[in-house]
């Protein structure tokens, strides 16, 4: 079973802290060179030529760092900061009202940036202080701040959608239109939950008084306007754009960088530094994702012609439960991947693997692919390795625990999972179908 052995070899590698990029591409040579032909290598170029997008599908990956480029800007406007406060006045004085809140600019954060990092470290160090000033209980806080972060994954414009749309030959658009509902359907989850939560335990989040006495209540109002009018309207304008046809997902996303420009200049926070600092962490994250991308490519060749492709396809095709049975143990094998890398590895790696499985099997890509992205949101959140977990403890207090973290959390894991599988068995809930619609 070379297939499987080259697996192994590449998740071991990874735990002993390789690089990801390196490390796939080097044990795909290396089984290429010890199970097929060394001449094969030759192919390497022509692949990573293919995926720059000489039959036009490497349009898509541009989108990635122009949405990068976006969020950055929009993270060093303080966007959060002011969308937080003023969410805070308006519902503070409601029962979770602090926590529904960050759910609430959670969610235009991930409709805005979708860098989930950037979400989770900036609702940390504003939105905690406060619930932590005013008695709110801290594993529902940290619980409700790291899930509310997470949006990104799932909401568009995601990076997550955009290589998912790539490596399984999707339209974005599509996946952005197909992701709308399950979002929405999570967010009003976790609103609810807070709802009921402090419904019947008050003292876990006390209401909060009015940050500023002075101001009534029509101000306030006004002043979450127009914090929110802005950032939304940006959202309409990338989003509509692509939903109307009237742009691609590359162009929509050179439309959003001007727009997030724009918007640090109504912000007064526009400075050529900003765009310097912007672009060159972009570059950076971009870097990363592309050298992901090649090792990968060059991974996936060395597991193609070590036979790697045909074992794990009749290995998939003969588990039992057919269709259900491959569905159940994909999600699962994402859900433990989850745990030690990922999404980028796990969508260039793993997704390329079981593509075949899914086709010869006639499973709708497009519902398939918004499964495997909330699974991977799932995954930011599962103790103990769980990015948003690492993100939030480092900008946290001492005094909050890294069990109350991990406490906090696990009532929103079970809130996802309940989503993911609503998704996974009454797809048509979501507007979607299991079958893969027919081309005539």
């Amino acid at each position: 079973m070379t297939g499987v052995a080259i697996f192994i070899v590449a998740l071991l590698a990874l735990l002993f802290g390789f690089p990801v990029a390196f490390t796939f591409a080097g044990i795909g040579i290396i089984f290429v060179c010890l199970f097929a032909e060394p001449s094969q290598l030759s192919q390497i170029p022509y692949r990573i030529y293919a995926n720059m997008g000489d039959n036009g599908e490497g349009l898509v990956l541009m989108a990635i760092p122009l949405f990068i480029f976006m969020g950055l800007i929009l993270q060093r406007t303080k966007l959060a900061e002011q969308l937080l406060e003023s969410m805070g006045r308006l519902f503070g004085s409601v029962k979770g009202g602090l926590a529904i809140s960050t759910v609430l600019v959670g969610s235009l954060l991930a409709a805005s940036t979708g860098v989930v990092g950037a979400s989770v470290v900036a609702m940390g160090l504003i939105s905690l202080p406060v619930m932590q000033r005013y008695g709110y209980d801290i594993p529902l806080a940290t619980g409700t701040i790291a899930a509310s972060g997470t949006l990104g994954q799932l909401i568009p414009p995601s990076i997550v959608l955009i290589i998912l749309g790539d490596v399984l030959n999707i339209p974005v658009g599509d996946l952005f239109r197909a992701a709308l509902a399950p979002g929405f359907v999570l967010i009003v989850s976790y609103i609810t939950y807070i709802l009921i939560i402090t419904k019947l335990k008050p003292s876990l989040a006390p209401p909060v008084p009015l940050l500023d006495e002075s101001q009534s209540r029509r101000a306030i109002v006004i002043e979450a306007l127009i914090a929110v009018i802005p950032p939304l309207v940006l959202i309409l304008v990338v989003l509509g754009s692509i939903f109307t046809g009237l742009a691609t997902p590359t162009e929509s996303s050179a439309l959003g960088c001007v727009g997030a420009v724009f918007l640090s200049i109504i912000y007064r926070k526009f400075s050529f530094r900003l765009l310097w600092e912007s672009a060159h962490e972009s570059i950076k994250i971009t870097a990363m994702v592309f050298a992901v991308l090649i090792g990968a490519s060059v991974f996936s060749m060395g597991f193609s012609y070590t036979g790697g492709e045909e074992q794990i396809e009749e290995l998939l095709l003969s588990m039992p439960g057919d269709r259900w049975g491959f569905l159940i143990f994909t999600m699962v094998l994402i859900t433990l991947l989850g745990f030690f890398i990922d999404y980028i590895e796990i969508s260039y790696i793993v997704l390329p693997l079981i593509l075949v499985v899914v086709e010869t099997l006639n499973i709708n890509l497009t519902w398939f692919a918004i499964l495997v992205a909330m699974n991977l949101q799932t995954s930011f959140l599962t103790p103990p390795f769980g990015f948003a977990l690492f993100y939030l403890k480092g900008v946290a207090p001492p005094s909050v625990q890294t069990r109350q973290i991990y406490r906090g959390v696990l009532p929103f894991i079970a809130i996802q999972l309940a989503v993911l599988l609503s998704l996974l068995f009454f797809p048509e809930f979501y507007g979607m179908q299991q079958d893969q619609p027919a081309l005539w």
